[in-house]
């Protein structure tokens, strides 16, 4: 459990005095000097589980949260490189984990956005990524295995559930590598959030080390991204 914030003086600037987001954990992260410390994984899976990707424009009762699709990244890259470390796996999994304080901004807003937010976010990412013992700077072989899993992640959801034609689908993502079809075929199915929530960090635990686990309610209930088409995944240590 989070131990309770050290409260901030006030400042005379209100802008700055309120550079920050406060926590269902009680946190408060600072938005433009995010500390490791402030980060939480309860918070996290919270967020994500409430931010849907495609803007929600997909089909289905419930919008694909980013904590869905965080955790079907996870699979992909687990079927693309079999026997990756479990950290890098964590890593895969907490690859989208700033979305849970800026959301997920489409790819072509984050164009037209521009530096400003890209540096907020890699500020953010290095913060999650140290608050959980990983590198701030992830190795370049990580970084493809995210890419690729990402992209084929996309190119999934755009034709699943987004409305994309395939054709249109190849151009814009490319198709995924044949490689992720050997376990079986990839069914998407939107989960609600408190089941997206539970997803997440179960599959967490399964990447994290023990003295990193948060607490679980006792009725979760193992589910996977894609409501049982695709096989968890797990490697082992290396």
């Amino acid at each position: 459990m989070a131990s309770r914030p050290t409260p901030k003086k006030p400042s005379k600037n209100k802008d700055l005095e309120r550079a920050w987001q406060r926590m269902l954990s009680g946190r408060r992260l600072d938005l433009l000097e995010p500390s490791p410390l402030d980060v939480e994984i309860e918070d996290i899976a919270h967020g994500l589980s409430r931010v849907a990707r495609w803007n929600g424009q997909t089909s289905g009762d419930w919008a694909f949260s980013v904590a869905q699709h965080s955790v079907l990244v996870d699979d992909l890259a687990g079927r693309l490189r079999a026997g990756t470390a479990r950290k890098w796996r964590l890593a895969v999994l907490l690859h989208d984990a700033p979305e849970y304080v800026i959301g997920d901004l489409i790819t072509p807003f984050k164009a037209a956005v521009g530096i400003d937010y890209k540096a907020l976010e890699q500020r953010l990412m290095q913060a999650v990524l140290l608050r959980f013992g990983l590198p701030g700077e992830l190795p370049a072989e990580i970084h493809q295995l995210i890419k690729k899993a990402d992209r084929a992640a996309a190119y999934l959801e755009a034709t699943q559930l987004a409305g994309f034609e395939r054709d249109v689908a190849d151009h814009i993502f490319e198709p995924p590598p044949r490689k992720i079809y050997h376990r079986g075929p990839v069914t998407l199915q939107p989960l609600p959030p408190h089941a997206a929530k539970r997803l997440y960090l179960e599959r967490f635990m399964q990447h994290a080390p023990k003295s990193l686990h948060p607490g679980l309610p006792e009725d979760a209930q193992h589910a996977d991204p894609t409501g049982g088409a695709i096989g968890d995944g797990h490697e082992t240590d290396g």
